[in-house]
């Protein structure tokens, strides 16, 4: 920082050289490189002399043989360096993505309490509420997650479609109006529809949706949806008031799984090829193709079966210390309470655990291959998710990596080393 002005400008040349150097090895006659090596060995006994005339001399001399060792060489200028800096950083972002680590954005409350999903905190009717002050909001973002919405009718509107307008690691569900407005909301389909003012004329869409996609037999057959009598919101009503919770941001190790096998107990993330997202049994908004994270509660060769709130494995109650919690159906540090592992009887999905002596074995064929050995995936959030009890088991070659570290949101009692 406190570097006279001459000296910063032959040390960037030095380094540029050097940069030239490496660049254009492969280019360069033996004798121009050499030439180099010696003119820049000449520019750093002079930077340590600290003779500028000499300094002078020596960058000139730099600059003239790099330029004139390769035809139309020139010297690139701050943007290109800058430009070169932030491509490099990238591949090698998308690299460590790749191979190394891989960051994965919870997007339910399949998890909770251990893991947080996204979660949608409606103000409907409260007297007087309105989003804070900018500066709280942006405090709380930084903070918790917390983004707020005050969504309201500006005219008579009936919802017509609803669609995941998720990218990246950003849930996202967009309503389409009859006038062909559209509001977007920061958390999967699944969140939308258990917003209050939304709930009735999501699952209206949704369920028209699913009754008329097998009607569809030729292009310019339009899609008919069952209308309400009257608009969903008249002018002035609430779409959506209230606040959105993110959830936990993790990284994945991607590398364990190359050199170990999968533990009983840890949280993990397995993507969804040839797993049912799209039928009775749906993994709420995710989509074929995406990833999930659950607990693994059991591996190839075991034998599953719950009884209310205990899970067994093999025969005896589930040893590890994670899944103890889940069954505990204590409270955690924050006050929200495990819910113990659940059969799912009363549930709109079905599922052969719904007979609690029903015992599940998960295949370990060694003639078959790795590639159809299976676990089994069960949500701490147990009365509200969906997983190998209703959509069956993660196979091998789904298996990304177990969640490593919590990132972010700070303060939501998760961050650091996930458990």
């Amino acid at each position: 920082m406190f570097k006279p002005r001459w000296k910063k400008e032959a040390l960037l040349l030095l380094k540029g050289a050097k940069k030239f150097l490496h660049y254009k090895r492969d280019l360069l006659a033996p004798d121009r490189i050499d030439e180099i090596e010696s003119r820049r060995a000449d520019l750093k006994a002079a930077i340590k002399a600290k003779d500028l005339d000499a300094v002078k001399e020596a960058s000139k001399q730099v600059r003239n043989t790099c330029e004139k060792s390769l035809a139309h060489y020139r010297q690139p200028d701050w943007i290109q360096e800058n430009i070169e800096v932030f491509w490099v950083a990238i591949v090698v972002a998308l690299g460590i993505r790749a191979y190394f680590l891989q960051p994965f954005r919870i997007p339910t409350g399949s998890m909770q309490p251990s893991l947080n999903g996204i979660v949608a905190t409606a103000k409907h009717g409260e007297e007087g509420w309105d989003t804070p002050w900018f500066g709280k909001q942006i405090t709380d973002f930084a903070l918790s997650g917390r983004s707020y919405e005050n969504i309201v009718a500006e005219k008579d509107l009936t919802l017509m479609k609803v669609e995941d307008a998720s990218f990246f690691l950003l849930s996202r569900t967009r309503l389409t109006f009859d006038d062909g407005s559209t509001e977007v909301i920061g958390c999967p389909v699944n969140e939308v529809q258990g917003i209050e003012t939304l709930s009735d004329s999501v699952s209206r869409v949704l369920g028209n949706k699913a009754r008329t996609a097998a009607n569809r037999k030729n292009k310019d057959q339009r899609l008919q949806l069952k209308v309400a009598k009257g608009p969903d919101f008249k002018k002035g009503d609430p779409i959506f008031q209230g606040y959105l919770t993110s959830g936990d941001l993790v990284l994945v190790d991607k590398i364990s799984y190359h050199f170990r096998q999968p533990k009983r107990g840890e949280s993990f993330v397995f993507d969804t090829r040839d797993i049912q997202t799209n039928g009775p049994s749906s993994m709420s908004s995710q989509q074929e193709g995406t990833h999930y994270i659950k607990r693994l509660a059991a591996v190839p060769g075991d034998d599953v079966q719950i009884r209310y709130p205990e899970l067994y494995i093999n025969g005896d109650l589930a040893k590890e210390d994670t899944l103890r919690r889940v069954m505990s159906q204590e409270p955690d540090s924050k006050g929200y309470p495990y819910t113990g592992y659940t059969n799912p009887r009363g549930s709109s999905q079905r599922s052969d655990f719904e007979d609690p002596n029903f015992t599940f074995h998960l295949n370990d064929d060694p003639e078959k291959g790795n590639n159809y050995r299976e676990f089994f995936a069960l949500g701490d959030n147990s009365r509200s998710s969906l997983d190998s009890r209703y959509w069956g088991t993660v196979k091998q070659y789904n298996l990304v990596g177990p969640a490593l570290i919590s990132l972010w949101p700070f303060n939501s009692g998760h961050w650091g080393i996930i458990k």
